[in-house]
């Protein structure tokens, strides 16, 4: 279902352009083609026109769109470019499409693009991705909630060029001692780590994840100590991402969900049966 515009006072036109298709948002997972939702394959394959994040989307994702499709790479572009593109599109009757990298929710920058279209009253579907972070859990066969060790993820990064709120600082997201995965850090990975060692021991394991699930992903799991060590050695700069967790030590711990002693509302203890 579309995100509708403010249909105050509604007219012929507005009408009109709430009986197209709304703009479609795909959040397009972390690379891998087969990690697309069915939905959002589903919507790139009826696309007449994309607008697509080339400088971060897979190609062989936006190759999905049909052959007629209009292709508009946006690394060149700025807001003010794109916006009237997705409004034109959208106004001649075509399925416009605009791929992002990852999971919508997280660092796509749609928030500005959705509220530009909102005031233009053209309609809006959004469609989740897969974001890095589990893609990469998936890869190495990990859960990052292990009961008795860690039960919390966060999803953060280092402050850079466009900083964090003061809340947010590292430092503070690093004292939760949590399954911590920052984004968009490589750049200042040396602070990172010196950062992340006052909260975490030194041996605690790191994966770094480049160009997670493309052709030539590379991905390890390090000791903190020497994160920024690896990631410099491997000129690691864009696409890479962080995971700092104790999970990743390889606990043998396990939950209580399949515990013979643990009943719940599907499995009651017949001496005392939950209803």
């Amino acid at each position: 279902m579309g995100i509708n515009p403010r249909r105050d006072h509604p007219n012929p036109m507005v009408e009109e352009a709430m009986q197209r298709s709304p703009v479609c948002f795909i959040g397009g997972g972390p690379g891998a083609p087969d990690l697309l939702t069915l939905r959002a394959a589903e919507r790139l394959k009826k696309a007449d026109v994309l607008v697509w994040t080339d400088s971060l989307v897979c190609p062989a994702i936006a190759a999905l769109a049909p052959e007629h499709c209009e292709r508009i790479r946006t690394s060149t572009l700025t807001l003010e470019e794109v916006i009237p593109v997705l409004i034109e599109r959208h106004r001649q009757g075509r399925q416009v499409v605009r791929l992002h990298d990852g999971d919508t929710s997280l660092y796509s920058a749609i928030h500005e693009q959705i509220a530009a279209l909102s005031d233009a009253e053209v309609p809006v579907e959004v469609v989740p991705g897969l974001s890095a972070y589990q893609a990469a859990a998936a890869r190495l066969g990990q859960e990052l909630t292990v009961p008795g060790l860690v039960q919390t993820i966060v999803l953060g990064r280092a402050g850079g060029r466009t900083g964090v709120p003061e809340r947010e600082d590292l430092n503070r997201l690093a004292a939760l001692g949590a399954s911590l995965c920052l984004y968009l850090s490589a750049r200042h990975v040396d602070e990172v780590q010196e950062i992340l060692l006052r909260h975490y021991p030194a041996d605690t394991p790191v994966c770094i994840g480049h160009r997670i699930s493309w052709p030539d992903e590379w991905i390890d799991v390090v000791p903190l100590s020497t994160m920024a060590e690896v990631s410099q050695a491997r000129s690691l700069i864009r696409t890479t991402l962080y995971i700092v967790s104790p999970a990743l030590s390889g606990s043998a711990r396990r939950s209580r969900l399949y515990s013979p002693d643990h009943d719940h509302l599907f499995r009651p203890n017949q001496q005392n049966p939950v209803v």
